[in-house]
């Protein structure tokens, strides 16, 4: 599915999620697409329980093994998701694993509402494990930010100058 059409998506679901589809089409979703747009697959495969939730990697930082941080790995093929998930520790998860594709956008806007994740690791290449592009929720969550401030003072203003006599 293409971007636009997962951005259509999202802001008609927006209200599901709490949010206007005013703010998702104007503060939320030029988030989403700048960072779709960075990478070349429009959907990744996700490894997630039966019940799904995603299933989420610490990662141990090498010079300083007590910094950790949580992360979602994506990739571009089916088949790289299901090499992957033969190196998940059985005993970590409970439930049986599922590999799901999602759309990217879709993606990076669960990213952004999942605390417990840090950042989702795209796997752009084909057999390839060893290399991913990181994309940190801060730096997701920054952007909406920066574009919710733009876009909340228009939202005020229009209305603000609505006629007092509109029922």
């Amino acid at each position: 599915m293409n971007i636009k059409k997962q951005l259509e998506i999202l802001a008609n679901n927006a209200p599901e999620y709490g949010v206007s589809i005013e703010i998702m089409e104007q503060a939320v979703n030029p988030v989403l697409k700048f960072f779709a747009n960075q990478h070349k697959q429009t959907d990744y495969f996700v490894l997630h329980t039966s019940d799904r939730h995603w299933i989420i990697t610490t990662l141990n930082n090498r010079k300083q093994p007590q910094i950790t941080k949580r992360v979602v790995y994506g990739f571009v093929s089916h088949q790289d998701a299901r090499n992957f998930q033969d190196t998940v520790d059985p005993s970590s998860v409970n439930l049986p694993i599922d590999i799901v594709s999602i759309p990217i956008t879709h993606l990076f806007f669960q990213m952004f509402a999942i605390r417990q994740v840090d950042s989702i690791i795209l796997m752009d290449n084909p057999n390839n494990q060893t290399q991913g592009i990181e994309i940190q929720r801060e730096d997701i969550e920054n952007m909406i930010q920066k574009q919710l401030q733009q876009v909340t003072p228009n939202h005020f203003l229009k209305i603000k100058n609505t006629p007092p006599n509109l029922a």
